[in-house]
């Protein structure tokens, strides 16, 4: 029954309009007077293995998850999971494109957010020395090196809360920008927060995709970060989005998190007007002086979970192996691309940790059959 679920799949074609819904669920309708609550069941109940057909036989993403629904997927055993995260995956992408990007730090350190995974925070420790804002040069001639070892998306990182008054530092990114694109390569930028009026100047310099993280679940959430709330990450969204620029927004794993929280990371993206256009996984790299440097790594069951459903629940999405990559077994690496995971960090660091370079990266996608997806190939503009 589930081999006949996932090839009817395999015979649908993918529809890549989305509907729209809202990013919070909606809250109870509270009974009248003394009249008896509804049974549980009826608002409730979900029958996993109906749940993950449905997300099989889909031909277009949906946005309107509830979170019984991404539990259902999540808890599926590991390898059925993985099978049918596949067999999505294989609708909806190819599944021997790997997009390669490449992350380039712009300024360093000194970040007044009090992040407890983040190295760059003042508030910590770290021995990590702030530096200003790199020069326009220095980030074109690393891109021209990242394009020609194979990367065709080149990611820019501030260490900054948001683009409050900071004039200059905008004009000289936005040229950035526009020299990127010049080259033929996407360009996204993590800058912190940004108002409408930032995204659309943005926009207007050639701006591929916007990084701006929601983290984990809402629920977990205020425990890593309190100088920053969840609907203000949720706001940056929306600003970056209304400008026409493409949302690149994912979480981190191994904060001291549950599998639940995992599940509500993924129903915050998969309840947004729009799924992100690429999703970022990352797995806590514990940096010494941080408040999480003592965290243990999680198993690789839950890194693999958690892409397998990310993919069943945003089947046209990128799903970015992120940090902590060089840190998994290249047999893991692979499952992971198996269960839907189609975009990788590569070159030389990442902002501030280790990442894997190109050429390792390069003979691991031989060996598997996987080749550079091309700049643009999702349509992005």
């Amino acid at each position: 029954m589930r081999r006949s679920v996932v090839s009817a799949a395999l015979r649908a074609q993918p529809c890549l309009r989305r509907s729209y819904s809202t990013v919070l669920e909606g809250s109870a309708v509270a009974a009248a007077g003394n009249a008896a609550p509804p049974p549980p069941a009826a608002a409730s109940s979900v029958v996993p293995s109906e749940v993950l057909k449905r997300a099989v036989e889909a031909t277009a993403p949906r946005n309107d998850w509830t979170k019984e629904e991404i539990r259902a997927i999540y808890n599926t055993g590991l390898m059925e999971l993985t099978f049918a995260a596949a067999s999505i995956h294989r609708r909806f992408h190819d599944p021997t494109k790997l997009q390669l990007c490449t992350l380039h730090n712009i300024k360093t350190g000194g970040c007044s957010e009090d992040c407890s995974y983040c190295s760059q925070s003042s508030r910590h420790k770290t021995g990590l020395k702030a530096t200003p804002l790199v020069s326009v040069e220095t980030v074109l001639s690393a891109a021209k090196v990242a394009k020609e070892n194979g990367s065709t998306r080149f990611c820019l990182g501030a260490a900054w809360r948001d683009m409050r008054g900071r004039k200059s530092g905008l004009r000289n990114i936005k040229e950035m920008v526009s020299g990127i694109r010049g080259m033929g390569m996407e360009v996204c930028v993590t800058l912190g927060m940004v108002d409408a009026a930032q995204a659309q100047e943005l926009k207007a310099a050639g701006l591929t995709a916007y990084n701006h993280n929601v983290d984990t679940s809402r629920e977990f959430y205020p425990t890593v970060i309190t100088t920053r709330s969840y609907d203000e990450r949720l706001a940056t969204i929306q600003n970056v989005r209304d400008a026409g620029i493409n949302v690149c927004s994912g979480g981190i794993l191994g904060l001291g998190e549950k599998p639940e929280d995992h599940i509500g990371l993924i129903y915050t993206l998969s309840t947004l007007p729009e799924h992100p256009e690429s999703v970022p996984i990352n797995a806590l790299v514990p940096i010494k002086g941080t408040p999480l440097a003592d965290n243990k790594p999680l198993p690789f069951t839950s890194i693999l979970r958690t892409v397998a459903t990310a993919r069943c629940v945003m089947p046209d999405s990128i799903v970015r192996l992120a940090a902590g990559r060089i840190t998994m077994k290249e047999e893991e690496q692979a499952m992971c691309f198996l269960a839907g995971a189609n975009a990788v960090f590569t070159g030389e660091r990442m902002l501030t940790t280790d990442c894997s370079g190109w050429d390792e990266d390069k003979s691991m996608m031989d060996r598997w059959g996987l080749s550079p997806m091309k700049s643009f190939s999702k349509g992005q503009c």
